[in-house]
């Protein structure tokens, strides 16, 4: 199982108090941090959330591979436009070295802990419509994909594929994206014809409990107040 399809799961089946807070806390708490992070040009302020964003992700369950994963490739990323940009005092390089760090360990926190229809429930609310049930069908449709991709792949891999001249896997892997692509639009329609047959009205999450707040909500207003506190206490003179 891949690891993004077993976040997937996770989100539904973790144990932790974050996978039993409401959606819609978890949800302020991450976009909180990320802005935090973004607007903030000191240091211990930086470096403070993304301690914050590290403690959530690794309370959480999730795959430590897929923690490490995330917070590497920005780090890469960032630390390739700090070499190209390098020059003058060296806190601002960290501080943009930090940032996308903290950005996504928050956002994947939010993805690993929070079922998809209760995450994308209150931005059902915020964007139009169509927008809104559009991402909420292009969410689970990635899921779909990566497991048709998967044993596709293990299909050709049991078939020899991977013995074969590097020009023929091309050919191979180039038919096998092409028949994804045409199952992908056969299933929409079907997917699309089932929910017109059962009184699609024009909202596809309608789901109402991802604002019912619990007692583990109390976690995430600590964290949150602790963030606030980092943000501001820290943010020196800048």
């Amino acid at each position: 199982m891949s690891l993004i399809r077993r976040l997937d799961d996770l989100a539904s089946l973790g144990r932790s108090p974050w996978h039993r807070a409401s959606a819609l806390g978890k949800l302020l708490l991450a976009l909180l941090l990320v802005f935090a992070s973004l607007a903030s040009r000191a240091l211990p302020a930086v470096l403070a959330l993304q301690a914050i964003a590290w403690l959530l992700v690794l309370t959480a369950g999730l795959p430590w591979r897929l923690i490490v994963a995330a917070a590497a490739y920005p780090l890469f990323v960032a630390a390739l436009f700090v070499g190209v940009t390098w020059g003058g005092p060296l806190e601002p390089h960290l501080v943009l070295l930090a940032r996308p760090v903290t950005a996504t360990l928050s956002m994947l926190w939010l993805i690993g802990t929070t079922p998809y229809p209760d995450l994308f429930a209150p931005l059902s609310r915020v964007l139009p419509r169509s927008l809104g049930d559009g991402l909420f069908l292009t969410y689970r449709a990635l899921f779909d994909l990566l497991a048709r991709a998967e044993r596709l792949h293990q299909a050709q891999r049991m078939r020899g594929g991977d013995a074969a001249p590097a020009a023929r896997r091309v050919v191979t892997t180039g038919e096998g994206l092409a028949t994804l692509v045409v199952q992908g639009f056969e299933r929409s329609q079907r997917l699309y014809a089932v929910m017109l047959l059962r009184g699609h009205s024009g909202r596809v999450c309608g789901c109402r409990h991802w604002a019912e707040l619990g007692r583990d909500d109390v976690w995430v207003g600590l964290v949150f107040v602790a963030a606030v506190s980092a943000a501001v206490l820290l943010r020196g003179g800048a």
